[in-house]
C-alpha cells in the first residue's frame, strides 16, 4: 500500500509542485526509515484535501438542480459572484474569482443562461462560464390537438421554470398554435414559443392551401369552427358532417348552440351544463349570441381544419352524441327532442 501510495499519489503531486526526479528519490530515500511517518504524511494530506473540497470546492447541499444561473450582461465578477453566492450556487466566493481570473484572465465570464442539470463543483462552475459551455438539453413536449392557449400556458409553466404564463396569455393568438411535437431548450421565452407553433400552423397548412383559397370564408373563420369541430368529434367523417350543420345553421342565421362552446368559458361539458349556464351573458355563448364566437376556442389540428374546409352536405339540422361518443342527428327540433330523450336523458 505504501509503495501505491509513493508511486501514485504522492510522485505526481510532488512533480506537479516543481520537484524534480533526483529529489523525489531523495525524499522517497529519506523515509525508507520511517515508512510510518510517510504514511501519515499521506493519510493527512489526502484528509486535508478531502477537508478543503467538502467545505469550499464542493456545491451545496441546497444546490438549485435544474435550474439557470444567469449571467447578465455587463455584470462585474464580483457582482456575478455574489449572486451565485446567493442563489446557493457556489460555497466560495474566493475560489471562484481565483478560477474564473485563473481560466480566463481579465476577459472574464461570457454572458448567458448556464444550465445546472447536476450539482457542480466552483471548478467545474468557472470552467463553464469562462468557456460559455451553456449545456442546454433540448426538452420535448407534446400540445395535444384542442388545446387551448390556457391549456398550452399551464403545460409550459409545469416543464419550463422561466416561462412567463401570463405574458404568453397576452400575445398567444387562440386558434393558431399549431398542436405538435416541439423541441424547446429550457430557457425558452413565451415569444419565442408562440413565433415557432404560429410559423408551424402555416407551414402544417400549406397542404389546404387550394381548399383555403377556394372557400367562401375567410381564414381566421375557417380555423374557428375547426376549433368547434376539434372539440364536437373525433372522426374526420363525423366532422365533415357536423361541420356541415354548423355552417347551415350560420346560412339561415340560427345560433351555432354548441355546448363546447361552454368549455371556453366556464369549463363544462355537455353533461354538467345549467340553464343557468345557457343564460351566461359572453360573446363565447352560442346559445346567446349568433355566429362564430369572437376567436377560436381551441387550436385545431389538420384533421378539424380539413373538415371544416370540406364539409358533407346532409338534411339535418341537429346533432348529439350519446354517453359512447356516438353521434345522432336530426333534421328538426322535434327529432332532435326525441334522441335526447332516448340517449341523454
Amino acid at each position: 500500500m505504501l509503495s501505491f501510495f509513493r508511486k501514485n499519489l504522492l510522485r505526481p503531486y510532488l512533480y506537479f509542485k516543481g520537484i524534480s526526479n533526483p529529489t523525489l528519490n531523495r525524499l522517497f530515500l529519506s523515509h525508507k526509515k520511517n515508512p510510518r511517518r510517510t504514511f501519515i504524511i499521506g493519510v493527512g494530506t489526502l484528509l486535508a484535501l478531502f477537508f478543503f473540497y467538502t467545505v469550499f470546492m464542493s456545491p451545496p447541499e441546497d444546490f438549485p438542480v435544474g435550474d439557470m444561473a444567469t449571467i447578465e450582461k455587463g455584470g462585474t465578477l464580483s457582482q456575478i459572484t455574489q449572486e451565485f453566492k446567493k442563489a446557493h450556487i457556489i460555497r466560495s466566493s474566493y475560489l471562484f474569482k481565483v478560477f474564473v481570473v485563473l481560466f480566463r484572465g481579465d476577459r472574464g465570464v461570457f454572458a448567458g443562461d448556464y444550465f445546472l442539470e447536476k450539482p457542480i463543483s466552483v471548478f467545474t462552475l468557472a470552467l463553464r462560464v469562462t468557456s460559455d459551455d451553456q449545456r442546454f438539453t433540448p426538452i420535448t413536449i407534446i400540445v395535444p390537438e384542442g388545446f387551448t392557449i390556457f391549456d398550452i400556458a399551464n403545460l409550459f409553466e409545469e416543464r419550463f421554470s422561466k416561462f412567463d404564463r401570463e405574458r404568453f396569455l397576452s400575445l398567444a393568438p387562440e386558434g393558431y398554435l399549431f398542436p405538435d411535437t416541439y423541441l424547446f431548450l429550457s430557457t425558452v421565452r413565451a415569444e419565442e414559443v408562440i413565433a415557432v407553433m404560429r410559423e408551424n400552423f402555416y407551414k402544417k397548412t400549406e397542404s389546404l392551401g387550394s381548399l383555403i383559397a377556394s372557400s367562401t370564408s375567410p381564414l381566421e373563420d375557417i380555423v374557428s369552427m375547426a376549433s368547434i369541430l376539434e372539440k364536437e368529434a373525433r372522426t374526420i367523417e363525423t366532422r365533415r358532417i357536423i361541420a356541415g350543420i354548423l355552417w347551415k345553421r350560420l346560412s339561415i342565421d340560427m345560433p351555432l348552440q354548441v355546448d363546447v362552446s361552454f368549455e371556453y368559458i366556464n369549463g363544462k361539458n355537455s353533461y354538467e351544463l345549467t340553464t343557468d349556464d345557457l343564460a351566461i351573458d359572453s360573446p363565447y355563448n352560442s346559445y346567446k349570441y349568433k355566429g362564430l364566437p369572437p376567436t377560436p376556442i381551441s387550436n385545431p389540428g389538420l384533421s378539424a381544419l380539413t373538415a371544416a374546409l370540406t364539409p358533407i352536405k346532409t338534411p339535418y339540422l341537429y346533432f348529439l352524441s350519446d354517453r359512447r361518443g356516438v353521434m345522432h342527428y336530426a333534421r328538426n327540433f322535434e327529432e332532435h327532442k326525441e334522441n335526447r330523450a332516448l340517449y341523454l336523458d
